[in-house]
C-alpha cells in the first residue's frame, strides 16, 4: 500500500497531515513494494488506445503509481497529454547538437500545475472537502479554480496584489474562484495559507503531497514519448521547487521499477533576483529567504517551500542549479518562439540556463537535453508584446509602412 511519511525523518503521517508532526518538514508518498508485479509498460501502452477518461489523462493513465482513488471521485480535464518538440533554434542558441522541449504549457489551463491539481482536487473531493485554497503567482490559481469548478468545490485564491499577469487573473476569475489580493508577495500569501486547518479546507499548494504525485507524471509522459529512453539532462525552472521535487521523484521511481536504466541529471534554473536555491546548491548552506524580484512572475518566489526535497533530487541525480537574469530570460523566450513554440517567461529560464551551463562546459554539446516549459505563451501576452516593441536583440518589431506601394515593396523584399 502507499505510505505517507515525512520526506526527511520518515515518520508516518496521518491522512490529513500536510507537515510532519515531529520535524515540521514536507510529506511524501512511497510506492507499494509489490508494484513490480504489474506489467506497467504493457498496461500504459494499452491505455493509450482507450477512450476511457482515466486513460486519456496523462496522469491517471499511470494510476498504479498514484495513491488509490474511487473512480467516481476522479476530476480530470485530460491533463498532461502534452507534446515534446524538437528545438532547432534553441539548440543553435545553446549551442547543442540536439534539444527538445517538453511543453507542459499545453495542459488544459496552460501550465504544468494541472497534472498535480487533478490528483490534489480529486482526493480532496473524495474526503468531502468543500473548499480548496492556495497562494499563487497565477498558474496554481488558474489550475485550482478549474479543477475545483469541475469537482463542485469552492476555490479561494490568495495572490500578491499586482503580482500576477492579467491573463492568469482572468482565467482564475472565469473559473469562479474567490480571489483575495494581499499587500505582500507570494511567500507572505503562502504563510497565511499554511496557518489554515487542513482538515477544514483542502490546501493545494505544492506542500500538498498529492500535488507532487500528479506532477511526477510529467516525467512518465516524457519517457513514454521517448519510448522509455532517458535523456542525459532535464532542465526545469525553479520557483517554489515543488516541480523539481516531483520530477526527481518520478525519475527515481521509474528507475526503481526498471522502467529506465539510468537517472537523468536535473538542472534547476532560477531568476537571479529570486535565486535562494542556487545559493544552497552552490555553497552547501541552508535556505536563506530573499525578497524576490524578477519579471518572470511564475518563479518570483524568495522562500521556496520544497527546497529540501528539491535538494535531495539534485544530489541524487548529480544535478546542479544556476541563476540567469531577466534579460537573458527575455531573449531565450524569443528564441523559443522562433521554433514555433510559445512559452511564458519562467519557462524560458530553462534555455537561458542551458546556455550558461554550456558556456561553463557543465553540459557537453553532444548530450541529450530536455527543457521543461511550464507555461503557455498566452499566460503573459503583455510581456511578449512589450519585448517585441523594445530594442532587445531578438525583438520582432511591428512594421509601419505609410503607403500601399511601401507595403507591396516590403512584402516583395521578403519573397
Amino acid at each position: 500500500m502507499f505510505v505517507l511519511e515525512c520526506s526527511i525523518c520518515e515518520r508516518r503521517a496521518g491522512p490529513h497531515d500536510l507537515l510532519c508532526s515531529a520535524c515540521g518538514e514536507l510529506l511524501a508518498y512511497t510506492l507499494p513494494t509489490d508494484i513490480r508485479q504489474v506489467p506497467l509498460l504493457q498496461t500504459f501502452a494499452e491505455r493509450r488506445l482507450s477512450n476511457d477518461p482515466r486513460d486519456l489523462s496523462g496522469v491517471w493513465r499511470y494510476r498504479e503509481l498514484l495513491p488509490p482513488l474511487p473512480e467516481a471521485m476522479m476530476t480530470t480535464l485530460g491533463e498532461n497529454s502534452v507534446p515534446i518538440y524538437t528545438a532547432q533554434h534553441g539548440a543553435a542558441y545553446a549551442p547543442l547538437d540536439r534539444l527538445t522541449y517538453l511543453h507542459l504549457g499545453m495542459n488544459p489551463t496552460g501550465s504544468f500545475k494541472d497534472a498535480g491539481m487533478t490528483v490534489a482536487i480529486s482526493h480532496a473531493r473524495a474526503r468531502g472537502a468543500r473548499v480548496a485554497v492556495c497562494a499563487s503567482t497565477g498558474n496554481t490559481a488558474a489550475a485550482m479554480a478549474a479543477y475545483a469548478a469541475r469537482a463542485g468545490m469552492t476555490a479561494v485564491v490568495l495572490i500578491p496584489a499586482g503580482g500576477i499577469s492579467t491573463a492568469k487573473l482572468a482565467q482564475t476569475l472565469d473559473y469562479g474562484a474567490r480571489v483575495i489580493a494581499i499587500d505582500g508577495d507570494f511567500d507572505q500569501a503562502l504563510e497565511i495559507v499554511r496557518t489554515l486547518d487542513p482538515v477544514k479546507v483542502a490546501i493545494v499548494n505544492s506542500i500538498n503531497p498529492y500535488r507532487i504525485e500528479g506532477q511526477k507524471c510529467a516525467v512518465l509522459r516524457l519517457l513514454e514519448l521517448r519510448n522509455w529512453q532517458a535523456p542525459d539532462w532535464i532542465v526545469v525552472p525553479g520557483g517554489n521547487l515543488g516541480n523539481t521535487s516531483a520530477l526527481g521523484k518520478g525519475l527515481r521511481e521509474a528507475h526503481q521499477l526498471g522502467i529506465i536504466d539510468r537517472l537523468p541529471r536535473i538542472a534547476v534554473v532560477q531568476a537571479s533576483g529570486a535565486a535562494p536555491f542556487v545559493t544552497v546548491v552552490r555553497d552547501g548552506t541552508t535556505m536563506q529567504p530573499v525578497r524576490a524580484n524578477t519579471t518572470a512572475t511564475a518563479i518570483k518566489i524568495g522562500s521556496p517551500a520544497s527546497w529540501r526535497k528539491a535538494l535531495r533530487e539534485i544530489e541524487i541525480t548529480h544535478g546542479t542549479a544556476v541563476a540567469v537574469d531577466d534579460d537573458q530570460i527575455a531573449d531565450a523566450r524569443a528564441i523559443i518562439g522562433r521554433d514555433g513554440v510559445g512559452c511564458e517567461p519562467a519557462s524560458a529560464a530553462t534555455l537561458a540556463g542551458l546556455r550558461l551551463l554550456r558556456q561553463h562546459d557543465v553540459i557537453a554539446a553532444d548530450e541529450d537535453v530536455v527543457l521543461v516549459l511550464t507555461g503557455h505563451v498566452l499566460k503573459d501576452g503583455v510581456y511578449a508584446a512589450t519585448y517585441h516593441e523594445s530594442a532587445a536583440p531578438y525583438a520582432n518589431r511591428t512594421l509601419s509602412p505609410t503607403t500601399p506601394a511601401e507595403v507591396t515593396a516590403l512584402i516583395e523584399s521578403l519573397a
